[in-house]
């Protein structure tokens, strides 16, 4: 079996494709509001990729509710790309996708000290979720032992 590759698209395909929120964020590193964004409060198991690429980033196993107002999880599946942000005037730490360079959101220092510490907080913009039954239809079935 042949490993999935996820690349980016062009950004006419990523323009016609994606919503202008999706857009924003994943092509010019917005930020949705908290509290908006359609997987915030989302607490059915299943697999969270990149909207971009359908890179997997994060499982909901790994999600919890930080009261932020944005999906937030202890780990991704897979490491991420980190850059340090300035734009509010004081660094933060964003993350992005590795296949498509999708600006994702920002980890903290802030999360669950028994999971590490770390709190991804991550836009809904900018993933796709996958519900764990469609995990294998989808093309995502090595990742069904994470929720069995």
């Amino acid at each position: 079996m042949t490993k999935p590759t996820y690349i980016k698209p062009s950004d006419t395909e990523l323009q016609a494709r994606l919503t202008p929120e999706q857009y924003r964020v994943t092509q010019h590193e917005g930020t949705e509001r908290a509290f908006t964004g359609e997987y915030w409060d989302t607490t059915e198991d299943g697999l969270y990729v990149d909207v971009v690429s359908g890179e997997p980033l994060f499982s909901s196993r790994d999600k919890y509710d930080a009261g932020c107002g944005w999906p937030s999880f202890t780990r991704p599946l897979r490491p991420l790309s980190e850059n340090t942000d300035t734009k509010l005037g004081y660094p933060r730490t964003e993350v992005r996708s590795q296949a498509a360079d999708s600006h994702l959101g920002h980890v903290f220092p802030d999360g669950p000290r028994e999971h590490g510490g770390l709190r991804y907080c991550i836009n809904s913009a900018a993933l796709r979720f996958i519900p764990a039954n469609q995990l294998a239809q989808e093309g995502y079935g090595e990742y069904q032992t994470l929720f069995e």
